[in-house]
């Protein structure tokens, strides 16, 4: 015992590996030695069963499978220079005799003609005929003077004998549409953020024109919002022209002022924007010539860019796209319409008393000496003639003579109220407008939180 103690100490390790040898063996063997279960080769009972099933007449129901006639609906946008094989080939239809008819009817021809972007929506039948069933074409009203509410819809039907054609002129259908938003650059800038339309853009401007300069007086940090209408063909947004309608109301905070504006018409009477206290947004004269645009050099000293000195630049200068309407800011009377050194082509207009107006540089003049004018009322066009260094127009607005900031005056100028008994009515459209701007207002506060 002493002698194995004493082996231990000095061989650890030899002594450690032998006692694992033997037991691994150990464990070797004893599995080697292990009987198998033995395996159960039995067979299987099993049985054949035969049984005859009766097939159901499909006679009745591969007829109806032939009878019936699968439709294919396709939409597509008429482009410039389509044909009516092209548009048709487009739609996925191959159909000679449609084709042919599109080219010889005449109102089937207004399809192809005019303005593009016409939304075409074709029903065929499926297989290898492809047969045109169905062609609904909807554009621009038929009639000019119900551009602004109404779009035509042409029909193109297949009947037993061939083609039938049908042209209407349908209402617009209308929808409600909301946004708001808060100045950091721009208005435009703000508006797209928002989501809104340029045209939506350009009311809110003009409604709120006499109330805020907008190349002057806008703030970062400026809120608004805005309800308006949203125009769509049979419950489609439109492809053509503009596919919103009116302002129906508008809140603008400028500065921590809060101005409203509602739409309302009292019966007949010419509609128009009105403000909380139900006083009309409209004045005498309008802030701009233009309608909403980028101010290039507003009425103060400034260094004249063909003359080089600095001169008092007693007007407003837009700057705007050749072509671009110029309208007159009051009712009137053409006083002048012709060249004149500096201006250009140039329109004067007396508005009555000691107030005239003056537009120049304008590439063509659409009103002649003499002419009444009313607000609004186009006098020509945007140019550059005379001593311009590019396409804008020069805005003056004289008092007994003598220039006059044309904003100020505007926003001086006489606004209408409602009567006792139109302001009843009006108030409960504003308070109906106001519940609906408040939520336009949640709405985007909303959104700016998930976000």
């Amino acid at each position: 015992m002493a002698r194995a103690e004493l082996a231990l100490r000095q061989h650890p390790r030899v002594l450690s590996g032998a006692a694992l040898t033997v037991l691994l063996g150990s464990a070797v063997t004893a599995f080697g030695v292990a009987p198998l279960t033995p395996i159960d080769t039995t067979p299987v009972s099993t049985r054949i069963i035969t049984e005859t099933l009766g097939v159901p007449d499909l006679g009745a129901q591969e007829q109806a499978l032939d009878a019936l006639s699968l439709a294919l609906h396709r939409n597509d946008l008429t482009r410039a220079g389509d044909t009516a094989d092209t548009l048709l080939s487009r739609l996925g239809i191959q159909d000679a005799e449609a084709a042919a008819f599109l080219r010889r009817d005449r109102a089937a021809q207004r399809i192809l003609i005019g303005r593009t972007g016409k939304r075409v929506q074709a029903t065929s039948v499926a297989g290898p005929s492809g047969q045109l069933q169905q062609l609904v074409v909807r554009g621009p009203a038929l009639d000019s003077a119900k551009a602004l509410t109404h779009f035509s819809r042409v029909t193109l039907q297949r009947v037993a004998n061939g083609f039938s054609i049908q042209e209407e002129d349908v209402a617009l259908g209308v929808q409600l549409r909301s946004g708001a938003g808060t100045i950091r650059s721009s208005l435009f800038a703000a508006a797209d953020q928002a989501g809104l339309p340029d045209s939506v853009t350009v009311q809110m401007a003009e409604i709120f024109g006499s109330d805020i300069d907008f190349r002057r007086e806008l703030r970062k940090g400026d809120t608004f919002a805005v309800v308006y209408e949203a125009l769509s063909a049979d419950g489609e947004p439109l492809t053509w022209g503009v596919n919103v309608g009116r302002v129906l109301s508008a809140r603008f905070v400028n500065d921590g002022h809060t101005l409203d504006a509602v739409w309302y018409q009292d019966g007949e009477q010419r509609g128009g924007y009105y403000g909380a206290d139900g006083k009309s947004k409209a004045r005498v004269f309008l802030a701009s010539p233009l309608a909403f645009s980028r101010v290039s050099s507003g009425f103060s000293m400034r260094f004249h860019p063909i003359l080089q000195q600095w001169r008092a630049h007693l007007g407003v200068d837009y700057a705007a796209p050749t072509g671009t309407a110029v309208r007159s800011v009051g009712d009137g009377t053409v006083e002048f319409a012709g060249v004149q050194n500096g201006y250009g082509n140039v329109v004067m207009v007396r508005h009555g008393g000691e107030h005239s107006t003056v537009y120049a540089h304008l590439s063509r003049i659409g009103v002649r000496v003499g002419q009444k004018v009313v607000q609004g009322d186009t006098l020509g066009a945007v140019g550059s003639t005379g001593w311009a260094t590019g396409p804008h127009l020069h805005f003056e607005f004289k008092q007994g003579g003598r220039q006059v900031d044309p904003i100020k005056v505007a926003r001086s100028s006489e606004a209408v109220s409602l009567s006792a008994a139109a302001l009843s009515r009006f108030r409960s459209v504003s308070q109906t407008a106001q519940g609906q701007l408040d939520g336009a207002i949640a709405s985007a506060g909303a959104v700016a939180q998930m976000e």
